[in-house]
């Protein structure tokens, strides 16, 4: 009988180990962020294993300004590490069409071009974390570390600009992990991922004007976090023109203060 017992302890201790295991192992799986477009302009679906974001204050779209919702709402952000001389000219037309969007910067544009952040914030646009030097959050494992990367952007943006960094985060590349989601929760973050982007990064490859302003306005939704890079000569270009087309079939632009209240 004494041998029963212990065969049955040891098989639930081995039980017990594999998954501990396994939880370890899932929580250290490494995802990229992404969302399928459609051109119904309907909301997109998540992967259904991306979907427990949002139980550590995770966002990608107003889910509250549905398919179904009368108003129509979207929201404009941008992943700003450095300036080319285009983030300038995204301010000017954001200025000039009265519209308001999320600047998620790195430490290099404030220590670079500490008047163009400033301006940031004091023409209503909310700045955000994406951290200091753009690692693969992913690949921290000590919560201190992971403290440490979002706060030197804190203070640097502080101690340069003298305003409070708003707290929002976006993890670079949109690589994330559920102990970097954890981690950001607990430091007081709300991590904004996107619903609508398209590949506007690369500078030596920018896409067409035409069809790079098609592909934005063929996939649009109402609730839309649109992800876009200020550095793109294209998007420079065509955003007077996407805001003004946006603005005549109805939509207005919220803030993320707005978004992670309502979704």
């Amino acid at each position: 009988m004494r041998k029963k017992t212990t065969f049955s302890l040891l098989i639930l201790i081995c039980i017990a180990i594999l998954m501990s295991s396994y939880i370890s192992a899932s929580q250290n799986t490494t995802y990229n962020w992404y969302c399928k477009r459609n051109k119904e302009h309907k909301q997109p679906t998540v992967d259904p294993n991306m979907q427990w974001i949002e139980n550590y204050n995770g966002y990608y779209v107003d889910k509250a300004h549905g398919d179904s919702s009368e108003e129509k709402v979207i929201y404009l952000t941008f992943d700003a590490g450095y300036e080319n001389g285009n983030v300038e000219k995204i301010l000017d037309v954001m200025k000039q069409e009265s519209v308001r969007g999320a600047f998620f910067i790195l430490g290099h544009l404030i220590t670079s071009h500490p008047e163009l952040v400033k301006r940031m914030a004091e023409e209503g646009h909310t700045v955000c974390n994406h951290t200091n030097r753009h690692k693969d959050m992913t690949q921290i494992g000590e919560f201190e570390a992971f403290r440490e990367e979002l706060e030197a952007l804190e203070n640097l943006y502080r101690e340069t600009v003298g305003y409070q960094l708003a707290p929002y985060y976006r993890p670079p590349e949109g690589k994330f992990d559920q102990r970097s989601m954890e981690y950001a929760n607990r430091l007081g973050y709300k991590t904004i991922f996107w619903s609508l982007a398209y590949a506007d990064w690369d500078n030596n490859k920018q896409p067409e004007a035409k069809a790079a302003k098609a592909k934005l306005l063929e996939n649009i939704h109402n609730g839309a976090v649109i992800l876009l890079h200020p550095t793109s000569a294209t998007n420079a270009q065509i955003l007077g023109d996407l805001i003004r087309e946006l603005k005549a079939q109805g939509y207005r632009f919220g803030t993320l203060d707005e978004l992670t209240e309502t979704s």
